[in-house]
C-alpha cells in the first residue's frame, strides 16, 4: 500500500497544485501575428469602463492602453472578443492583467504586426484562476 502511495503522490501533488476552472470557449479559432499568439498585435485605447463578468475577461477603464495578442474568428451571435493586457502602472505587476475584452471597446491606436495567423483555440486559451 504505501508503494502504491509513493507510485501516484507526484499525480496527487500536481492535481492539487492546478487552482483553477476551464470555462466555455468563446470561439474556437484566433487571429495571430504569429503561430504561438505571443507576439503584440497592436495597441489600443479604451473609448469606456468595462467590468469583466468573469475570470475570463478583463476590467477596463476609459483612457486604458491595452496590448493586443489575439483577435477572436467571431462565431454566430457570439460578440467580437480580442485578447490582450492592461498595465495598471504599478511596479509589482510588470506582466500586466491578462484576459478578454469586446473588441468595440477600443480603438486601435498602433499597428505593430497584421494578425494574418489562424490559430486553433485550445481549452487553456479559456482557463480561470
Amino acid at each position: 500500500m504505501a508503494r502504491l502511495l509513493l507510485l501516484f503522490l507526484p499525480v496527487l501533488v500536481a492535481i492539487g497544485a492546478v487552482h483553477g476552472i476551464f470555462m466555455d470557449r468563446l470561439a474556437s479559432k484566433k487571429l495571430c501575428a504569429d503561430d504561438e499568439c505571443v507576439y503584440t498585435i497592436s495597441l489600443a485605447r479604451a473609448q469606456e469602463d468595462y467590468n469583466a463578468p468573469d475570470c475570463r475577461f478583463i476590467n477596463v477603464k476609459k483612457g486604458q492602453q491595452i496590448y493586443v495578442y489575439s483577435k477572436l474568428v467571431k462565431e454566430n451571435e457570439a460578440g467580437e472578443f480580442w485578447a490582450g493586457s492592461v498595465y495598471d502602472g504599478h511596479p509589482e505587476d510588470e506582466m500586466g492583467t491578462v484576459g478578454y475584452f469586446p473588441s468595440n471597446l477600443v480603438q486601435e491606436q498602433h499597428v505593430y504586426q497584421e494578425a494574418t495567423k489562424e490559430v486553433p483555440t485550445t481549452d487553456i486559451d479559456f482557463f480561470c484562476e
